[in-house]
């Protein structure tokens, strides 16, 4: 009996299979993963093993690699332009580079050259790109794991940082949650839940660039003063609260029924738990060996690394997310400085420049603008960034005010903690996964992600003048004063009464 040939035409599976159990699909190399895909679920079905062409399946994935190649380099080039140009404009690199997705996606550059722009970004380098996404992803959330000072931690910073971080989560959620109810049938999917849409739109909305906000404080030489402290200190509370809400809606949208939530949240909690206690002290252990060697070698390299994606596996399976493990993963590091400086030498550039770029690019390839041209959509957008900026700008300046810091500076913190960054993509992508979001949706939170991002140095510059900053510093540096006298280079000099300065002429 000869072979006979089994074709896949319009995504479906036509033909008769060959004896022997093998079977040949007739199918465009390009189409080579959903070849494979099919071959898989055939032979899971039908428990018989089935053999692709090997020459064929060879030069599908040199096609691949070089669609991917192509891909990259496109999605490297046009982030470090934007970036750089946003710099020019003194915004931060972020802001840039998720402009850079938008722009690479099907609403500019799909409208310009739709060939083209399909050619390079096809299905199957799309899912290329979303595995490499998530690896950045997982590492990127390590990394900022181990920013996290645990000096600032103590009792009355975690206090005053706490008040800070539910004033801006609270009326954040509440907005959030409370458009999300009122627009469900607008905003909403109809196989996603209200309460569930409700509880994703909130938390979406409550969530801060802790890592952009530290960079900021960061290049401004504020990162040790007490505002830079309490702002670093209430990000870090803010963002882990939405990680909770979210591992909730996700653990809500995967489980099959209320045991199966509480399984995935309980694992969680566990992990945490175990992670920042007995994992932080054998890191700690692992951290004096590395203080020894004067160097991080490759060996224990490999150790954090794998201990990375064990961690991401595992919380990936108990159906949180990779990042998730990632994130507590760099909680549990010790506060070393060697062990910190190596880990970002090592893993910064690579991460920060190559594969969080292809984040930003996946991202926008799934934002698509031309849904949001009905006026209804467009008064969607307007609401949403109006809730976000409200909500966080508004709560935090309040509760800053709230801690004894100057309107100034509170609106300096309202400015920063506002600003979404890359913190609520991944959010809404690792939402979006789970179909938890509309294209519509997912479009209006991309733009006020860059809307939110864009006004945070803008509000901090005009909040804290130079004058301010200075001030900040000088009493960090004498925290004991009362009153002091700081000169300053352009205003002449600077007044601090406790947390209170007023500007005095030359």
């Amino acid at each position: 009996m000869a072979d006979r040939r089994v074709e896949l035409c319009g995504g479906q599976l036509s033909g008769r299979r060959a004896h022997r159990g093998s079977i040949r699909l007739s199918c465009p190399a390009s189409h080579q993963l959903t070849r494979l895909a099919v071959v898989s679920t055939v032979a899971e079905t039908t428990g018989e093993v089935f053999t692709p062409e090997i020459g064929v399946g060879v030069k599908a994935n040199l096609d691949l690699t070089v669609h991917a190649f192509g891909a990259m380099f496109v999605v490297l080039a046009a982030t470090t332009l934007c970036g750089r140009l946003a710099r020019l404009i003194r915004q931060p690199t972020v802001v840039g580079e998720m402009v850079a997705g938008v722009l690479l996606g099907p609403s500019f550059f799909g409208a310009v050259a739709p060939g083209l722009q399909h050619h390079l970004f096809n299905t199957n380098v799309k899912s290329v790109l979303y595995v490499l996404s998530m690896i950045g992803l997982t590492f990127y959330m390590f990394l900022v794991g181990t920013e996290v000072d645990h000096g600032t931690l103590d009792r009355r910073t975690t206090r005053r940082a706490g008040v800070l971080a539910v004033s801006g989560i609270v009326p954040s959620f509440a907005l959030g949650a409370g458009s999300a109810f009122i627009f469900y049938h607008t905003l909403s999917r109809p196989d996603v839940s209200r309460w569930n849409f409700m509880l994703f739109l909130g938390g979406a909305l409550s969530i801060t660039a802790f890592p952009m906000l530290a960079r900021i404080l960061e290049e401004r030489g504020i990162t040790r003063t007490p505002l830079g402290g309490l702002t670093l200190v209430a990000a870090a509370i803010d963002d882990a609260a939405a990680w909770g809400v979210l591992a909730v809606v996700v653990a809500v949208a995967s489980a099959g029924g209320p045991a199966d939530v509480a399984l995935t949240i309980g694992g969680a909690a566990a992990f945490a738990l175990v992670m920042l206690t007995v994992g932080t002290r054998l890191l700690t252990v692992f951290a004096r060996s590395v203080e020894r060697d004067g160097t991080l070698r490759r060996e224990k390299m490999a150790i954090v690394l794998l201990l990375v994606l064990a961690a991401g596996y595992f919380t990936e399976e108990i159906g949180i997310f990779t990042v998730f493990g990632g994130f507590i993963t760099g909680l549990a590091m010790p506060d070393r400085p060697m062990l910190r400086r190596e880990l970002r030498t090592r893993l910064t550039d690579v991460n920060s420049i190559l594969l969080l770029p292809v984040f930003f690019a996946y991202s926008g390839l799934n934002t698509r603008l031309g849904g949001l041209d009905s006026w209804t959509m467009a008064a969607m957008l307007l609401l949403v960034v109006a809730v976000a900026v409200v909500g966080k700008y508004g709560g935090c300046l309040l509760g800053a005010r709230s801690q004894g810091t100057s309107w100034r500076q509170a609106s300096a913190i309202g400015g920063l903690m506002n600003a979404r960054g890359l913190m609520i993509l991944i959010f809404i992508n690792i939402s979006m996964s789970y179909d938890l979001v509309s294209s519509e949706t997912f479009s209006i939170l991309v733009i006020a992600a860059i809307v939110t991002t864009a006004m945070a140095l803008p509000v901090y510059r005009v909040s804290m003048p130079d004058w301010l900053e200075e001030n900040e510093r000088a009493a960090a540096r004498a925290p004991a004063a009362d009153v002091e006298t700081v000169p300053a280079a352009s205003r002449g000099g600077s007044l601090v009464v406790g947390n209170e300065v007023s500007p005095t002429s030359a």
